[in-house]
C-alpha cells in the first residue's frame, strides 16, 4: 500500500489517500495512469501530486485517445535524476512517449500544447525522444516562469513538501512531511538559513532555494528523511 498526498489547489487543502501499486492514481481517468507508472523508478514509500496535474493528464489522455506510456514522473528531491528545482520533485511533471514513434510523440505534444491545461510543454527540439509536460503552479521565486515559488508560514502545497523533504534530508527536522508550512517547518528553515549564511527570516525565497537544492538534489536517502 502506498501513501499518496494530493494537493487540491481549488480549496487549498492536502488530502491523504492510500492506493495499491496496481491501482489508478487518485483523480486520474479510469486506468490510464497507475500508481506504479506514476512512481516510475522512485523507491519512496510516499508519493504526492495535485488534482490539477491529474486533471491535465485526464484531458490529454482523453483527447489523444490511446495509451500514453510514462517514462518518468515522480521523484523525491534527494533521489535526484532531474535538474535542480525540477517539477518532477513537485509531483506534477511527466516525461512520456519514449517507446512511441516520432509521429506519435509529435501528436501527443500537439494535443498537450493545444489543450492549454499544462503550465509548460517543453519544445520538441529539447526532448528528441520523449514529450515533457508539467502542471507547475505559483510564481518562481527566482524566475516567475520557472522554479519553485516563495514559501512562508501558512502556505500549503507540494512545494512545501519539497522544502520539508530537503530540510529533513539535511538534518533539520520539520517533524512532519505534510505539505503544510507550520511552526516546525519555519524553525527548521531558520536553523538551516543561520547555518548557511542566509537571511534567517524563515521564508524560502530565491537565495534559500538555490542553496538548498544545490545541497540536497541526488544525495540519496539519509537517516533523517521522513515519510
Amino acid at each position: 500500500m502506498t501513501k499518496i498526498l494530493v494537493y487540491d489547489e481549488s480549496d487549498n487543502r492536502m488530502m491523504t489517500l492510500n492506493r495499491e501499486e496496481s491501482s489508478p492514481m487518485p483523480y486520474s481517468y479510469e486506468r490510464t495512469l497507475l500508481v506504479r507508472e506514476f512512481r516510475g523508478s522512485s523507491r519512496s514509500s510516499l508519493l504526492y501530486t495535485t488534482t490539477r496535474a491529474m486533471e491535465a493528464w485526464n484531458a490529454t489522455r482523453r483527447t489523444y485517445g490511446s495509451a500514453i506510456p510514462v517514462g518518468y514522473a515522480f521523484k523525491r528531491i534527494w533521489e535526484g535524476g532531474h535538474g535542480q528545482q525540477s517539477q518532477h520533485y513537485a509531483g506534477v511533471s511527466f516525461d512520456v512517449g519514449q517507446r512511441l514513434s516520432q509521429a506519435q510523440r509529435n501528436r501527443i505534444h500537439q494535443v498537450a500544447t493545444d489543450l492549454g491545461v499544462w503550465g509548460y510543454v517543453e519544445p520538441l527540439s529539447m526532448t528528441p525522444t520523449w514529450v515533457h509536460f508539467d502542471r507547475r503552479y505559483g510564481r518562481g521565486a527566482c524566475n516567475p516562469g520557472s522554479g519553485y515559488p516563495l514559501l512562508r508560514m501558512g502556505d500549503t502545497s507540494t512545494y512545501v513538501i519539497i522544502l520539508q523533504d530537503a530540510l529533513n534530508a539535511l538534518g533539520y527536522s520539520t517533524k512532519y512531511l505534510d505539505g503544510i508550512f507550520g511552526t516546525h517547518t519555519r524553525d527548521a528553515l531558520i536553523s538551516y538559513q543561520r547555518n548557511n549564511s542566509l537571511s534567517a527570516d524563515g521564508i524560502a525565497g530565491c537565495n534559500t532555494w538555490r542553496k538548498l537544492v544545490s545541497m540536497v538534489v541526488g544525495i540519496g536517502r539519509t537517516p533523517t528523511v521522513i515519510d
